[in-house]
């Protein structure tokens, strides 16, 4: 370290070295370091502006192992978007002008921030504002959302109530200048906060809060871990808490009473009562629901309702009208779809060909499996009225400002699950194909449809608001129905449980999943190890299954890594 530099480079600093030729960015993670003899040592060259904490160095070390990767990724999420070389004068420290939350949301917070951990199962209607200025009131907070725009929602909402609040990536170096409460998405877990006194997760449910990159870390468990090490109390919050957080901290739910008003109005349409031969997915009740709200907006405004459908384009699955025969690609045999321009595309490699059967010839297809463009079509015969369709394709704030405009005056609105992230206040929302959701082939299908569930019941409020859930399902008795019938999120989490039990999922075991052309020599050194099931291969992946996350972490680490592409995600959300 040149003496010009020293008095700028601490713990975390973020510096330029020369390595072959250019310069590298790094960071100082420890001083005073001895054992160099034999070493050549480079000099530091410059330094790019202040970096992580040091606390978060270490937690930093912890995270590489916890998800066998590298610790430059997580110093890297740590550190600001931007050379920070300085610090903005410190804003004192003021508590909020309000007064203790009141209520029964009030007591239920005092009491989970009484808690080195905590778990709040409050309602989709009730808003996670109580509980974050309960927090406020002891000190520095850091709140941890699962999106963006939630994050500067809520940070603008707490600006009003008096707090300093840092709203990061943008807001780093106020968060490091000491703010009352730092807010951000996932990278947020690893936000500045001076004096630590207390960590707020919100949805902790919500798959965004894990990376799908790998390393596929959580901010949810960073949070956890970064609030036990500061001896802090930690409160995750969800309408539908995850069997891992049932597993890590203390239940505490509103009275059966108040939870029952926060959630909306739920009608369960049986499909098994209708005509054997019916195949579309509009119930007379559904009808009846859209054809009333296109009518009352005719003559004022109305209701609005949302068709939710997790299928994009046309058709998922097309067969001929004459003999039955299901389309597939000529090349690769896979499912073909209908193309806008018309014919027919193959989804896998792309070939095209006209919208024939390969068996018969007939030229008529009928849909068994309708995309939201389709379902868009089919309801504007139905109702007469335009109906404005939402997938997740449509990005970009121009795009996003004109989606937004046709949403405000839409009366039927149908789309992906995107449809639940936008901003609106339907007064129905219509899963048309549930069953899609419960029989997924996915181990946390169950847990994955009741939040997508939960998401629409936030969408409509609580039982006041007179909005209504219609359900559309052949599995009235599944435990999600019923789970959103009785507003009882308890009953997914019991049946849950016995099946990840049965079956070696977590929170019963720690799962990693290995990929890559380097894969197969990886999985081979990890079968001596102790403790370590190694299953498959299948479609080209390994699982690799542990007791714990400890004995997962320790074998993950200790195989040498192969050279060639390997990807080991450590918690995968979707086998």
């Amino acid at each position: 370290m040149p003496e010009a530099l020293a008095d700028r480079v601490g713990v975390g600093t973020i510096v330029r070295v020369g390595l072959h030729g250019r310069r590298v960015r790094g960071w100082v993670v420890a001083d005073d370091v001895g054992g160099t003899a034999g070493r050549v040592l480079r000099p530091v060259a410059l330094v790019s502006g202040l970096g992580p904490a040091p606390e978060l160095i270490d937690l930093a070390g912890w995270a590489a192992r916890r998800w066998a990767g590298r610790r430059v990724h997580f110093l890297r999420t740590a550190s600001p978007a931007r050379a920070v070389r300085g610090l903005p004068p410190p804003v004192p420290d003021v508590a909020p002008e309000s007064s203790p939350p009141a209520g029964a949301v009030g007591e239920l917070a005092r009491e989970a921030l009484s808690l080195p951990r905590a778990v709040l199962r409050l309602p989709p209607a009730v808003e996670v504002l109580p509980v974050v200025l309960e927090a406020v009131r002891r000190g520095p907070t850091l709140v941890v959302m699962p999106s963006l725009a939630g994050a500067a929602e809520l940070a603008a909402t707490l600006r009003r109530h008096g707090p300093t609040v840092a709203l990061v990536p943008e807001g780093w170096a106020q968060a490091a200048a000491g703010a009352r409460v730092v807010v951000g998405a996932r990278a947020g877990a690893w936000a500045p906060v001076v004096g630590l006194a207390a960590v707020v997760v919100a949805d902790e449910h919500d798959e965004a809060h894990q990376e799908q990159a790998s390393p596929t870390w959580s901010a949810r468990e960073v949070a956890g871990e970064r609030a036990r090490r500061a001896g802090v109390p930690c409160a995750w919050i969800s309408p539908c808490p995850s069997l891992e957080a049932l597993a890590w901290g203390r239940l505490l739910t509103l009275a059966r009473t108040e939870e029952r008003a926060g959630w909306p109005v739920v009608d369960v349409v049986d499909r098994r009562r209708e005509e054997p031969l019916r195949a579309d997915l509009y119930s007379p009740r559904l009808v009846e629901l859209v054809r009333r709200a296109v009518g009352e907006s005719r003559r004022g405004p109305g209701p609005r309702v949302v068709c939710v459908l997790n299928r994009k384009g046309r058709a998922a699955v097309l067969a001929c009208a004459a003999c039955a025969e299901l389309a597939r690609c000529e090349v690769c045999a896979a499912a073909v779809a209908l193309a806008d321009a018309g014919g027919l595309v193959c989804r896998r490699c792309s070939v095209a060909r006209p919208a024939v059967c390969l068996r018969c010839g007939a030229g008529r297809l009928k849909a068994l499996r309708p995309g939201v463009k389709r379902v868009r079509e089919d309801l504007e015969r139905l109702t007469g009225a335009t109906v404005v369709e939402v997938t997740g394709g449509r990005t970009g704030p121009a795009v996003d400002h004109r989606a937004q405009d046709e949403l405000d005056r839409a009366t039927v609105v149908v789309g992906t699950e995107a449809v639940l992230h936008r901003r609106m206040s339907p007064d129905v929302v219509a899963f048309l194909d549930l069953d899609a959701e419960l029989l997924a082939p996915r181990y946390r299908a169950a847990e994955q449809a009741l939040a997508l569930v939960a998401r629409a019941a936030r969408l409509l409020g609580g039982k006041v608001g007179g909005g209504r859930l219609v359900l559309q399902t052949r599995l009235p008795g599944h435990e999600v129905v019923q789970a959103a019938l009785h507003a009882d999120p308890a009953r997914v989490a019991t049946a849950e449980a016995g099946r990840r039990r049965a079956l070696g999922f977590p929170p019963a075991k720690a799962l990693a999943l290995v990929s890559g052309a380097a894969a197969p020599s990886f999985v081979e050194g990890l079968a001596g190890h102790s403790g370590v099931e190694v299953l498959g291969p299948a479609d080209g992946r390994w699982l690799v299954r542990a007791s714990d996350h400890a004995t997962l972490s320790a074998a993950l680490g200790a195989v040498p890594r192969p050279p060639g592409r390997l990807r080991v995600a450590v918690d995968p959300t979707r086998i």
